[in-house]
This record gives structure tokens, sequence and C-alpha cells, in this order.
């Protein structure tokens, strides 16, 4: 039989602080090393959430040991990326424990096993809620595990990797994670091939291409009224509804997936949402940390994003600080910010780790310093 969700019974301390529109946890520690995380508000209602979780990563009372991170970048309201917050991570523990193993097959399972509850969710909800139809989230994870890095990505949120060189001070940036955004060619050719009878299935709408000119991703958790036919008529809003019928899904839960072996010149890994690319660079974000105290880290590139974002409007990050959520999107996204630190030496050893620790970005769990 298999347990329900494991939850620690010893837990390290799941903290954070709040500063305005900013959630932070400056430092904490995960079974390989040490971690940072940050979110910063700008939508009406937070569509940002995000979660770590390390110690056992099977429902049963034994198994192995790891590290898990979660980015769930919402699109159309919180509900959503809040629904995969609270379940994904219980459907990958179950499945690592039918399974007997950790593998990308466990995380693809898990995503489809959460989109499968989500849809069924959206169904149940239909006539009283048919808006949940149109929202949906990206959907990035990672996990630590016996000296591999597993990744599995639905969406535009992405993980980089810093990597140092040997005989020299720089690290470098290697982007771990395939994206799902239409900007991208081979998006747009993958779309066109899947749905050759339909020469709208991409458009470019004020300068930016959209599949059906509706939205800029290509797979997510969520999105029923792409997904099912059946969510795409009334009561749904005319302005998600397709005039065509659609047969199969335009959208899909399917995610990317990648094994990457942990060698000891990998320094840190930083996921983060779309929110924080728009702004920065791959090596730039790399650099930052890599010249950085580890103590905040997350809040600093999250910081630098914002002001970034600041200058690009020609205003001071002061001034940009002061205007309130839902007004704030006009400058910036959500941002969140998750950065891992890999310690060689725990990678590589064996000591029992006795201390585990389970934390999610945002408010919920935020205090005031």
């Amino acid at each position: 039989m298999v347990k329900s969700c494991w939850k620690p019974s010893i837990e390290g301390d799941s903290r954070g602080c709040l500063d305005g529109l900013l959630w932070y946890k400056d430092m904490g520690q995960h079974v390989y090393g040490d971690f940072s995380m940050a979110v910063v508000q700008a939508n009406s209602l937070l569509e940002d959430q995000s979660q770590l979780e390390s110690g056992l990563l099977s429902s049963s009372s034994s198994g192995r040991y790891g590290t898990f991170i979660g980015v769930y970048d919402g699109h159309g309201g919180p509900e959503a990326s809040s629904f995969i917050n609270n379940n994904l991570f219980c459907n990958f523990k179950s499945f690592v424990s039918e399974n007997q193993e950790m593998s990308t097959n466990v995380l693809r399972k898990a995503f489809l096993a959460t989109e499968d509850k989500f849809l069924s969710l959206v169904r149940k909800q239909w006539l009283v809620k048919p808006q949940m139809a149109s929202v949906g989230s990206c959907c990035l994870t990672g996990v630590i595990c016996n000296g591999l890095l597993y990744i599995a990505n639905a969406g535009d949120s992405r993980v980089v990797l810093g990597r140092s060189i040997r005989g020299a001070k720089e690290v470098i940036a290697m982007q771990l994670s395939t994206e799902h955004n239409a900007s991208f060619d081979a998006v747009r050719d993958e779309l066109r091939s899947l749905h050759p009878n339909d020469p709208q299935i991409v458009v470019m709408k004020h300068k930016v291409w959209r599949v059906k000119g509706l939205i800029q991703i290509s797979r997510s958790i969520g999105d029923a009224y792409l997904k099912k036919a059946e969510f795409n008529k009334e009561p749904l809003l005319p302005k998600f509804r397709l005039h065509e019928p659609f047969r199969k899904p335009i959208l899909s839960a399917e995610p990317s997936l990648l094994v990457h072996k942990l060698h000891p010149d990998d320094q840190f890994l930083i996921f983060a949402s779309d929110g924080l690319w728009e702004h920065l660079s791959n090596q730039q974000a790399v650099r930052i940390v890599q010249t950085s105290p580890r103590n905040g880290i997350a809040r600093r590139l999250v910081k630098t994003a914002l002001k970034e974002a600041a200058q690009k409007r020609e205003m001071r990050y002061a001034d940009l600080n002061k205007i309130d959520r839902g007004v704030r999107r006009h400058f910036h996204d959500d941002i969140t910010v998750i950065v891992v630190f890999l310690d060689p030496h725990l990678i590589n050893g064996s000591s029992c780790y006795n201390s585990p620790m389970s934390i999610k970005g945002g408010g919920r769990l935020a205090s005031r310093c």
C-alpha cells in the first residue's frame, strides 16, 4: 500500500521574510548544500508558486534522500500554479515508491497525473467557475539524487547551471532546460508539424508569436480550453473561445526531460520563472551568483532584475518599488528565483541527512522581519 504524502516530523526553518511585495528566504540547507529563495509579486494575485523539498523522496518510510525543486509560473490566475504546488510533489513521491527508483519517467508520470487531476477539478467546477478552464501554469522541476540531476520542464521557466573552469576563475553558464515558447523557431516548427492542416496554429499578434493567437507557451499544466474541446464553449468568456472546433489538444502537458550527471566543477543551479530571464541573460545571472555572498543571493538576483526593468522604463528603482501590485505588472512579471548550491562532498558522500526541509515560496509561510 502506498502511504499518504510524507510530511517531515522534523523540518528545517521553513519561514521566509516579507518586505512589501518581496518574499525571501536568504539561506537554508538542503541535502547537498545551501539554497536561497526569493519571490516578488507583480500581478494583483501572485501567480508564481515554488517549493523546495529536501529529505526522503519516497512515500514509503525507506528510500533515497534528495532534493526536489519546483518553479510554477501561473497565468490567467493563481489556481493552476497553487494546485501544482500542493499536489505535484505528493504525486512524485507516490510514483517513486511505486517504481522503487528515481527516473525521468517518474517525473513525467507526476506531471501527467497532476494535469489529469487539475483537469478533473476544472470539469467539476465548470458550471460555477468556467474561468478555471483558461487558467494554466508553466512547470519546471529538478531532482538531485544519487549524484544525478533530473530535469522536467513544460513552459518557459529555466534552470541554468554554473560550472567552474579548472585553472581559471571563470564560471560558465549552461542552460539545462528546454523551453516551450512560440518565440522560438523550433517550437513553431513543432506546432506546425503537429497541426499540418491548421495555418493559424501560430500567429504573430502585437509583434509576439502566439499559439492560436492566444498564448505564448506550447506546453503547460492546465489551460483546459486548449486541450479539451468540451471546455471551448460557453460559459467560457468569448476571448478564449476558438471559432473552429479542434479534435486533438493544441497544448500539451508532456515535459521535456533531461538527466545530468553532476560533476565536481558544477557549483550551483539557478531555477527561475521567465520574469527573471526577461531582464538577465544566463551568463549575467551566473556571474552575479559567482561574485556575490551566498546569503541573500536569490534576493540579489531579483533586485538586479527589477533595477533592469526600471532602467528600461527610464525610472528609478526606488520609484518602481513604490508601485503597487497589479499596476506593477505593466513594468515586470512575478519573479521567482531559487539558487541551489552543490557541495561535491555531500553529493558524492553517503552521510545520512537528518534534517528535512520543506518550504514554499511566497506569502503563506512568510513572516515580517
